[in-house]
């Protein structure tokens, strides 16, 4: 029986511990209560990173959305990814712009031409997938290398959720109590409730924090002025980019790092479903290639597929790609909605801080998931070397620096995982390094 483009997406009723397949379902409003969830594991980063680069993080918001939705096109529905903004692209962005930290960044069209540059270079990758198989992918990046770089990702991110913890006292036992609300829901709830631990979690942490600090005086109060002065709908402010040779040769290498990611995705995601998802890895290259196109094109950030959604599915177990359509249909009326969008940015730093830590634990776990579904052997010198430098650069966000051009700690770990198992590939002890 001939398969069509998309999948006939079965329903399956859930009962805790089924795995959902990314070709089944949930009924419609189970369905959409996950990809709310999805939306509230995205949202911090997607709303992160355009800040640290003086981006408008509503239109941040929206092009995750269009690029969720363009992806799922191109994948047929069958890789299940949710595309949010690009931590990758920070560093370079504030150095071809000079943006100076704080308030809109007035030289975003620069990096929006170099943000279009990085995506075609993605895309071009993409067709040579598609059209030669992952074999030259694969032998640059076995999984030994895309379980680091993917467990690095959660560990670079983690000093962000940290910090943004620590500001008093009470906002670090604030935080901890959000990640045991999270942790009690997942560990004690049944059914569906625990299937959305991050969103039943994050509510519970959030009424605490409003009886904690808006009833009793222990922190700074929710602003719910936000939201009632808030327009239901509004335009995100658009921008159009500027090609400067410069800014295009710093920011296309970063393809490179968003392969990395996507590949490193991809394989978590097929270790978890016991499904080989390699067929659709060129088309999952292209469609995020083109997604930061468009996003690039209009003003957004570079996105890439998002860790912090993998971990959600990790725990949930649900793998529906109809999550994901429905998430991004969320984010597009976020986008349009000052009010909406106003809403999320009640959740107080604490508990979305809180949130970080789970979900960011989660993606490193995804990585370490990859080494033990691929059989990895650490008493192969080779393997526990590449492993051991790659998380300590990610983690400790080693960077180089050459002249201009600066590359963060998720990019020095990416090729120098790569670089470091090529030059270890041809010599291999099977004795472990001394401890």
């Amino acid at each position: 029986m001939a398969e069509g483009y998309f999948p006939k997406w079965r329903q399956q009723d859930t009962g805790t511990g089924r795995v959902i397949a990314p070709d089944e379902r949930l009924p419609w409003p189970q369905t959409i209560a996950m990809g709310v969830q999805h939306v509230v594991a995205m949202f911090g980063s997607t709303v992160l990173a355009p800040l640290l680069m003086g981006f408008d993080p509503n239109l941040a918001i929206f092009m995750s959305g269009i690029g969720t939705l363009l992806f799922f096109v191109l994948v047929g529905g069958r890789v299940p990814s949710y595309l949010g903004s690009s931590f990758a692209f920070i560093g370079l962005v504030i150095s071809v712009t000079s943006y100076a930290g704080s308030g809109p960044n007035l030289n975003i069209p620069v990096a929006l031409g170099g943000i279009v540059a990085c995506g075609v270079l993605y895309a071009v990758i993409g067709l040579i997938v598609m059209a030669i198989g992952t074999r030259w992918i694969e032998a640059l990046m076995p999984p030994v290398v895309t379980g680091a770089v993917v467990a690095v990702i959660g560990l670079n991110l983690a000093p962000v959720a940290v910090k943004g913890v620590s500001a008093t006292s009470f906002d670090t036992w604030m935080a901890l109590a959000t990640v045991l609300c999270v942790g009690l829901v997942a560990v004690f709830a049944r059914g569906m409730v625990q299937r959305l631990l991050i969103l039943v979690g994050l509510l519970l942490a959030y009424v605490l924090y409003a009886v904690l600090a808006n009833g009793m005086g222990f922190g700074k109060p929710i602003d719910f002025s936000i939201v009632a002065n808030a327009a239901w709908f509004g335009l995100p402010h658009f921008a159009v980019p500027v090609f400067k040779p410069e800014a295009m040769v710093l920011l296309a290498p970063i393809a490179i790092i968003l392969v990395a990611e996507n590949l490193g995705h991809v394989k978590a995601v097929s270790a978890m479903t016991g499904q080989n998802l390699d067929r659709y890895m060129g088309r999952a290259f292209l469609g995020d290639g083109l997604a930061t196109i468009v996003s690039g094109s209009v003003g957004g950030t570079g996105v890439t597929t998002y860790a912090e959604n993998i971990g959600v599915m990790a725990v949930t177990k649900i793998y529906s790609t109809v999550v994901f359509a429905v998430a991004a249909v969320i984010a597009l009326v976020l986008g349009f909605s000052p009010k909406f969008g106003a809403v999320i940015q009640t959740i107080p730093g604490p508990v979305l801080g809180g949130v970080s830590i789970v979900v960011f634990g989660l993606i490193t776990v995804a990585g370490a998931r990859i080494w033990v579904q691929n059989k990895v052997d650490f008493s192969d010198n080779r393997n526990l070397i590449v492993a051991a430098v790659t998380l300590v650069l990610g983690a400790g966000d080693f960077t180089l620096k050459f002249g201009n051009f600066s590359l963060g700690g998720i990019g020095c770990a990416t090729f120098g995982a790569i670089i470091l198992y090529a030059l270890l590939r041809g010599r291999s002890a099977s004795t472990p390094a001394a401890m």
